[in-house]
């Protein structure tokens, strides 16, 4: 959400306009626990958190706000940002266009993007230097890249660990720098899809495809069928807005075979999922076993 008439802060602020805290759980007859529960000041009890011991502090929408302002002072202060509460407070960080970054010819660029992740389901507070494609709308976090995640535990050392992880949002500017080398790098390399396909999500037995052959309704051959024939057509897609001839064989580029599956994986196979909303997809994507796998082997050719 987005109100020009406010600062980037009061528009998180206006956002999170609640408190999280936790309180004492008790057991049947009010017997006494070691758990607490965290509770929202305006809706009460999160639901679908697991219990949290004493030693847990929740952060609050202050804390938040500060890496939002770390964030605006490592782009010179001009920046937008989206936010997001699914079970905590999220919110994505974008630059201005001046930051766009070609990494093939002039249609394939990226752009920074910030996602903090203040969730209160047990992940760490989280700061990550992503990127945006424009060319397939994809918003990806590469994990394996140095430099591009700084992150502090909710423990009782939460308040005084805070500022150490503000003047690591100072850092990641140079995350960004190391993020495009390596996409750069990527781009430079070659795979063939079809491996890079089968090596992630594996093929069909052949007694499966000799089932298939016969007429018979095989799911994991119709499963795998039909998700490479939707992962092909994503990645023609690309290569068209971006301006690469046209696919003749399997080769292609280790950028273009990640984005491929990282855009498969947050568009194609959620859509028919209960993860509609946009920034549930984009962590959703950013935790996908296979998305990790993909970007370890476009890494490593």
């Amino acid at each position: 959400m987005s109100n020009v008439s406010l600062s980037i802060s009061d528009q998180v602020r206006s956002a999170f306009d609640f408190t999280v805290d936790k309180f004492p759980l008790s057991g049947p007859e009010n017997l006494p626990t070691d758990q607490y529960g965290l509770f929202r000041s305006d809706t009460g009890y999160i639901k679908g958190v697991t219990s949290v011991s004493k030693r847990y502090v929740p952060h609050s929408t202050d804390d938040v706000c500060a890496l939002v302002e770390a964030a605006e002072n490592t782009f010179d202060g001009d920046i937008s940002v989206q936010t997001h509460w699914s079970k905590g407070h999220y919110v994505t960080v974008a630059p201005t266009q001046a930051e766009r970054t070609s990494i093939y010819g002039t249609e394939d660029n990226i752009f920074p993007r910030i996602v903090i992740r203040a969730g209160y389901d047990g992940q760490a507070f989280t700061g990550t230097m992503g990127y945006y494609r424009d060319a397939c709308s994809n918003l990806a976090m590469m994990n394996t890249v140095a430099g591009t995640c700084t992150k502090i535990r909710h423990t009782s050392g939460l308040r005084g660990l805070m500022d150490h992880l503000i003047q690591q949002f100072g850092e990641l500017h140079k995350g960004w720098q190391h993020l495009v080398r390596v996409a750069r790098e990527m781009q430079s390399r070659e795979v063939r899809m079809i491996e890079f396909l089968n090596e992630i999500y594996g093929v069909p037995s052949e007694e499966q495809l000799a089932l298939a052959r016969t007429g018979q309704r095989v799911r994991s051959v119709t499963a795998h069928q039909n998700r490479t024939e939707m992962i092909w057509k994503r990645l023609n897609r690309e290569r068209v807005r971006t301006g690469r001839p046209v696919l003749t064989g399997d080769t292609v580029s280790a950028w273009e075979a990640y984005n491929a599956i990282q855009g498969y994986v947050q568009h194609d196979a959620q859509a028919k999922s209960s993860h509609s909303g946009e920034f549930d997809r984009i962590l959703r994507a950013a935790n996908d076993a296979n998305v990790r796998k993909a970007e370890r082997l476009a890494l490593a050719v």
